[in-house]
């Protein structure tokens, strides 16, 4: 049977917070864009669970740990007053530790949340910044949603130019 519960699954960087050039793992270079909050909290009371799904290969190349990611995220849940349901992440990095089906484009990650959760595909989302994150959900049936900033090509169902009208388009359908 399908599952019962909606969710909203959420790329980190580039939609919760600015994308570094680099890798983010200090606090301090943590922005989050104006809306994301609100659009959380929109989602949120719309009933949707909040699932971060992020790749963060920075801790193959030894470059942070995953008490890093943990401490982003919770400076995270502080500013948009816990919506977040949880936090999933593949530390892997193709040339560092080979290829792993939890770093998307593979869908790992989201089915382990999927079965957790007892989550529905077809009333759910994935949203991201990269055709990576499309793949990702698409693996897995969700609809999808491909935060640009301009009108280039996207390979998600939907457009938007960043999480607030990302979660505009999701609570139109």
């Amino acid at each position: 049977m399908a599952g019962q519960n909606k969710c909203v699954f959420l790329d980190r960087d580039g939609v919760l917070n600015e994308d570094c050039p680099d890798y983010l793992y200090k606090l301090e270079e943590l922005e989050i864009p104006e809306g994301v909050t609100e659009a959380l909290q929109m989602l949120k009371q719309a009933g949707y669970l909040l699932i971060v799904i992020t790749n963060q290969a920075g801790i193959a190349k030894g470059l942070y740990t995953a008490d890093h990611v943990y401490a982003i995220h919770e400076a995270m849940q502080k500013v948009s007053d816990n919506a977040l349901d949880d936090l999933y992440f593949s530390p892997y990095h193709p040339a560092y530790s080979g290829n792993s089906l939890s770093r998307k484009p593979g869908s790992l990650l989201i089915e382990k949340a999927m079965a957790k959760y007892d989550i529905d595909p077809d009333q759910s989302w994935m949203v991201g910044d990269r055709d990576r994150d499309m793949d990702a959900g698409k693996n897995v049936g969700l609809k999808t949603v491909h935060i640009i900033p301009n009108a280039e090509e996207s390979t998600g169902d939907y457009t938007a130019v960043n999480l607030l009208e990302a979660a505009k388009i999701i609570l139109e359908r």
